[in-house]
């Protein structure tokens, strides 16, 4: 038996393999569907503090090549966790049905 698209939960992390992983179930209350929901609101935390340092860093003169590509490459695995977020809390928003009238 398979799944429709819109009942898997994209989870906010991969697998070993890099693959996206997806979590099917009815009950948004198991431990998994908790573990995600707690893992994407500390990823989103995480990154809104980044974004603090980075304002910090870009605004600094002095700060050297090292520090700036740093910051870039934690920027992007923050902005990569957001869209994550972003794409598996959008695919489980309720598709509004056409209406006949």
């Amino acid at each position: 038996m398979t799944t429709p698209h819109d009942e898997l939960r994209l989870l906010p992390w991969s697998g070993p393999d890099g693959k996206p992983c997806f979590l099917s179930a009815d009950d948004n209350t198991g431990y998994l569907a908790r573990l995600a929901d707690n893992t994407e609101a500390m990823q989103l935390g995480l990154g809104s503090e980044l974004l603090d340092d980075a304002l910090a860093v870009l605004s600094d003169a002095h700060a050297d090549a090292d520090e700036i590509r740093l910051l870039a490459a934690d920027l992007t695995g923050a902005l990569r966790d957001a869209v994550r977020v972003a794409t598996s809390r959008g695919h489980r928003l309720a598709t509004p049905t056409p209406s006949t009238r």
